[in-house]
């Protein structure tokens, strides 16, 4: 790794900052401390504030190509430095190698220059009004500061789509970043620093967990603040919605998924399974898009299942070692749903608990059999490398099922009769349909959010962009 304080500081006005009062971060591969963390109070969020807000009228003044070009140095030097922010990604997270820097660090740098191309496509429009002598503009403007709240399983690309959109766009950016990947967080701060963001228009904080919410809504309620989006758990984005709610501060919420795929008769099974148990895996089944519920037809289920174990015990032999999630609590949450499926009905397909007594947070990927309505791995997000199936005789019962669980993020569908994939696609209550395709699929030129329980609004594409993007009506007699 290049070189970096022993204790990790805020961005704050393009400057670093330690702060008095610090927390420990853990290495979830070893259970050992990695380093300590700069937490803000109260006080420094409402300055940052302050900050981002001083910087916000050169910043919105800014040429479309000058801030295009500042994004395309942006992404080379995420290009240049990939090998730290792996190394920080898999420190903080226990992440292989492999996946921080293909699915997170190489998508995010993907994102950045789409971020960066779009920029010179923003525009207003004329239109003609029926009133004779009066004529029309409708202007494109960014809101100010706007406050972009990230979750850890994903920070780079998290980082990238809330503060690389917003400047983009001409706002100024706070990020308050997860107290369990700081450092990839601060490493972004750095990177848009030396890339040439000018002082103040990109910030980036954190704070310890008990704090979090006092800083949050200090940021929420500082009249600068004139966006917030968030991306993490329903139960907090709610909270985060009430508050915004209070203040009138329009929202961008990117939440939890409970995300299923559909296996229908004339699927390619083995295709099927590989992309599966990618989708329920990957990151160690930490993605919002991870496949929770695999639904499959009865009449092909032993086929698929007899398929199904063959990839997972392939794909487990294949690996050096046991998968790691970010915390033991996170061993824990992942125990008692094996547990509680388990005494429900359910079977251990592929897999098993946890190795018990362990100081690391390894898990063991499992496929839990026989998953009914009242277990919690029906309802809530596994958010590990774990994943359940159950079987279905008749679409219209796969599309209940799949729609029954409260979240609307992404779904799959596989099947060789696209007619069929497109009706069942219309029916699915979900911000993402993939055909023969796993949940996980988070393309950087695609619009990507969710309905229901999953948040509403958008990023990426056109669409992220107009979410930063005010709207101002102007007429005049001719």
């Amino acid at each position: 790794m290049s070189s970096a304080p022993t204790t990790i500081p805020s961005w704050i006005g393009g400057k670093e900052e330690f702060a008095s009062v610090t927390f420990a971060v853990t290495d979830p591969s070893t259970g050992e401390v990695c380093w300590e963390v700069s937490s803000v109070s109260e006080q420094d969020a409402r300055r940052v504030a302050d900050t981002a807000q001083a910087a916000f009228p050169a910043w919105a003044a800014t040429k479309p190509l000058a801030r295009q070009a500042i994004l395309f140095k942006a992404a080379d030097l995420m290009e240049e430095r990939a090998d730290d922010l792996v190394a920080y990604m898999c420190t903080e997270m226990g992440t292989d190698a492999g996946t921080a820097r293909q699915l997170i660090v190489g998508l995010a740098i993907t994102m950045m220059r789409d971020i960066a191309c779009r920029i010179c496509e923003v525009c207003g429009t004329v239109p003609r009004l029926g009133n004779d002598g009066q004529s029309c503009m409708v202007w494109k403007e960014p809101y100010g500061v706007v406050l972009g709240i990230v979750p850890w399983n994903a920070p780079y690309v998290f980082g990238v789509r809330a503060a690389a959109t917003a400047i983009a766009t001409g706002n100024t950016a706070i990020l308050k970043s997860s107290e369990m990947t700081p450092r990839c967080y601060w490493a972004l701060g750095r990177l848009f620093h030396d890339a040439g963001v000018p002082a103040g228009v990109v910030n980036v904080v954190c704070c310890r967990r008990t704090d979090a919410p006092s800083v949050v809504n200090a940021m929420i309620e500082h009249p600068a603040v004139k966006k917030v989006n968030f991306t993490g758990s329903a139960s907090v984005g709610r909270k985060v919605a009430q508050h915004c709610g209070l203040h009138l501060k329009p929202t961008l919420l990117e939440l939890g998924g409970k995300n299923s795929a559909i296996i229908l008769p004339d699927a390619d099974l083995q295709k099927a399974a590989q992309d599966c148990l990618i989708g329920a895996f990957a990151n160690s089944g930490q993605i919002c898009m991870s496949t929770d519920i695999i639904i499959v037809h009865k009449d092909i289920a032993n086929e698929f299942l007899q398929t199904l174990k063959q990839t997972a015990t392939a794909m487990q032999d294949s690996s050096e070692s046991l998968p790691v999630v970010v915390s033991s609590s996170a061993v824990s949450r992942i125990a008692a749903m094996i547990e509680d499926a388990t005494k429900k009905g359910g079977e251990v397909f592929h897999g098993g608990l946890p190795p018990p007594g362990q100081k690391t947070a390894q898990v063991i990927p499992t496929v839990i059999g026989g998953v009914s309505n009242d277990m919690i791995l029906w309802t809530e997000e596994a958010f590990g490398p774990l994943v359940g199936y159950r079987l279905f005789s008749a679409e219209g019962e796969a599309v209940k099922l799949a729609n029954s669980q409260g979240y609307g993020l992404s779904a799959s569908v596989f099947t060789r009769d696209l007619r069929k994939a497109f009706a069942l696609a219309r029916m699915l209550a979900s911000g993402q349909v993939h055909i023969n395709s796993m949940t996980v699929n988070g393309a950087e030129g695609v619009p990507f959010g969710g309905v229901k329980n999953s948040g509403w609004g958008r990023f990426n594409a056109k669409e992220g962009m107009e979410e930063f993007l005010t709207t101002k009506t102007v007429t005049w007699d001719d």
